[in-house]
C-alpha cells in the first residue's frame, strides 16, 4: 500500500481519534462543571491528583512529565494552587531552584471532595458498558500511548 494511503486500520484509528478529540472536550467541560463549586478546574484537579499519586514530593518538572503536560502550564497551575493554600513549596535537597510541591491539608480535603463528586458521575458513565470492553479500550489506549512515547513527533520522523 502507498505510504500516502491509509490502511483499513489507519482509517478506523483516524475515526477513533476524531471521536477522542470530541470526547476529550466534553470530558474537560464536564469535569470543570463538576468541581467548579470547590474552586477547581479539571486542570487543577489533575495537578492535585498527580501530587497525590507521587510517592514523595516532586518538583513541577517531574509532575509535568508524569502528567504528559507542559512544564510551564503546570508551573502556572501550581503557583495558583499555592496562592489558594492548596499546596506549598519545600526546599529540594537535590536542586536549589527546583522546589518540591507538597499538598496541604486543605489541598487534600479539596481533592477528596472532588473525588467524592466523581464517584457517582463515573458510575453513571460506566452504566451499560461491559467491563471487558472498558478493559480492551484501556489496553488499546495504553498501546497507543506507548507508541507515541517511543516515536516522538511526526515532524521528527520525516
Amino acid at each position: 500500500m502507498n505510504k500516502t494511503e491509509r490502511t483499513p486500520e489507519g482509517i478506523a484509528l483516524t475515526s477513533i481519534f476524531l471521536d477522542l478529540f470530541r470526547l476529550n472536550n466534553r470530558l474537560l467541560a464536564s469535569g470543570d462543571r463538576m468541581v467548579a463549586s470547590l474552586g477547581l478546574t479539571i486542570a487543577r484537579w489533575q495537578v492535585l491528583g498527580s501530587i497525590i499519586a507521587a510517592d514523595r514530593p516532586q518538583p513541577v518538572a517531574w509532575l509535568a512529565r508524569d502528567m504528559g503536560a507542559n512544564r510551564q502550564n503546570v508551573q502556572r497551575i501550581v503557583n495558583d494552587l499555592e496562592k489558594e493554600g492548596l499546596v506549598s513549596f519545600q526546599p529540594n535537597p537535590h536542586h536549589r531552584r527546583a522546589q518540591l510541591v507538597v499538598l496541604s491539608s486543605k489541598g487534600k480535603q479539596t481533592y477528596e471532595a472532588a473525588m467524592s463528586l466523581q464517584v457517582p458521575w463515573v458510575n453513571e458513565m460506566s452504566d451499560g458498558l461491559r467491563l471487558e470492553d472498558i478493559e480492551t479500550m484501556h489496553r488499546v489506549m495504553s498501546a497507543l500511548l506507548e507508541k507515541l512515547d517511543g516515536h516522538g513527533d511526526v515532524e521528527e520522523q520525516s
